[in-house]
């Protein structure tokens, strides 16, 4: 007991070289329960080093015993030894008691790695040999929800509440709430979410328990939950961001609207909000404004594809042609591999009579379009106006078979067909 004081002391006043002289002792006693105690103390404070003498010293002494090769094999990979302590945690067979433990560490170690099935399978066997155990039961379901097995994962969960609240720190209730939101089952998060809320009411769940509700479309309840938090605290961006898409989802468009302004108040930085208000704006009727937010979205990403492509439509729905042509010959990059603004190039080159250039353009955006009524119809126009009436048909030809509906186009193709005749 006084070594163990002596170590704590030592460690506490940082006299290392005291602590040295106390582990040089140890290392040549043949004590054992205090060399135990020393070592696990050590590994507690950190001092792994230290705590791996202590360890090696019992398996000199004790070399069948399994128990220490898994301490040591733990302490072996804080130090960045896994090749060692892999070797020791193969001496731990199936026959000793300790198996399993060492099966933990295994998958423990595994999952640390990165390989996550030899982490699922380890823990799998050890789930196998003691399936009543919680901690083994919450090992494995903690592996099964990071693998994606999403329904393993809530089982385990939901029969471990049965007999515990919480393992490690973990509230069980939270992990089905998440587990079940993983796997897009929100209707099953809701009520372990609510459960949280009642226990505790912290921005993360707050967030979540109205994500749930709106992929639920319960508009109303997101929005008082999301107001709840932006309340708590208004620094929660993304929070703004649901907020906005809840009140779209309930029709509320302008109130969508403000919430996205107050996020960009917020956070100015934040592409996405620019983007979305302005296409918010856009369906609001608000064209200036709309410009204003996809430009201010460029400005933060000038490869922000989507600003990029919302902000050319508006333009040429507009006829804003010095707009777009601007835009678009800083978007060259984006140009060559979008269909969508290869189209919007030949729209502009048709209104602006570069007629062999829009015929290129068109030629590049029929490629990515082909099933897109209002490109082919105006291809189709084109190709007339300009005498290409073999290629015309044959742009009819497909639009009538993905439209057949269409009386206008249909009869334009007969026509050339009794031409022919």
């Amino acid at each position: 007991m006084e070594q163990l004081q002596a170590i704590e002391r030592h460690i506490q006043d940082g006299d290392v070289e005291a602590l040295g002289q106390v582990i040089d002792k140890l290392s040549k006693s043949t004590d054992f329960d205090m060399l135990y105690e020393s070592a696990t103390l050590l590994a507690s404070y950190g001092f792994m080093e230290e705590a791996d003498r202590l360890f090696a010293t019992l398996l000199m002494h004790l070399p069948d015993e399994a128990q220490l090769k898994i301490d040591r094999a733990t302490t072996l990979m804080e130090l960045g030894n896994e090749d060692e302590a892999l070797l020791l945690l193969t001496e731990v067979g199936p026959e000793k008691e300790e198996y399993v433990q060492a099966l933990l560490v295994l998958g423990d170690y595994y999952h640390m790695t990165g390989l996550a099935e030899t982490a699922l399978e380890k823990v799998k066997e050890a789930y196998a040999l003691l399936p009543n155990e919680p901690v083994i039961r919450f090992a494995y379901a903690e592996l099964l929800l990071d693998s994606g097995k999403y329904g393993e994962a809530a089982r385990l969960y939901l029969d471990l509440k049965e007999d515990v609240q919480e393992m490690g720190g973990v509230s069980i209730i939270s992990r089905l709430a998440e587990t079940y939101s993983a796997g897009a089952a929100y209707e099953e998060a809701i009520p372990y979410y609510e459960k949280m809320l009642k226990e505790r009411t912290v921005p993360d769940t707050l967030f979540s328990a109205a994500f749930a509700y709106y992929q639920c479309r319960n508009a109303e309840r997101a929005i008082l939950l999301l107001e709840n938090l932006i309340e708590i605290d208004p620094d929660y961006f993304s929070a703004y961001m649901l907020a906005g898409q809840a009140y779209s989802l309930s029709g509320e468009d302008k109130l969508a609207y403000e919430m996205y302004i107050s996020g960009i108040k917020r956070d100015e930085y934040d592409k996405e909000l620019q983007l979305t208000a302005g296409k918010t704006a856009l369906k609001m009727g608000l064209p200036k404004e709309a410009e204003l937010h996809l430009k201010e979205a460029l400005v933060l990403d000038p490869e922000y594809s989507e600003a990029l492509i919302t902000l050319a439509s508006l333009y040429n729905e507009l006829e804003y042609d010095e707009e777009l042509g601007e835009l678009l010959t800083h978007a060259t990059d984006e140009l060559d591999n979008n269909s969508l603004l290869e189209s919007f190039k030949a729209y502009l080159d048709e209104r602006l009579e570069r007629y062999k250039e829009a015929y290129e353009s068109y030629s590049k955006a029929y490629v990515g379009m082909k099933d897109d009524y209002d490109f082919l119809a105006k291809y189709a126009n084109f190709l007339v106006e300009e005498g290409k009436r073999s290629e015309a048909i044959e742009v009819v030809k497909r639009l009538v078979s993905l439209f057949p509906e269409d009386q206008y186009w249909r009869a334009f193709l007969e026509a050339q067909t009794d031409e022919e005749v």
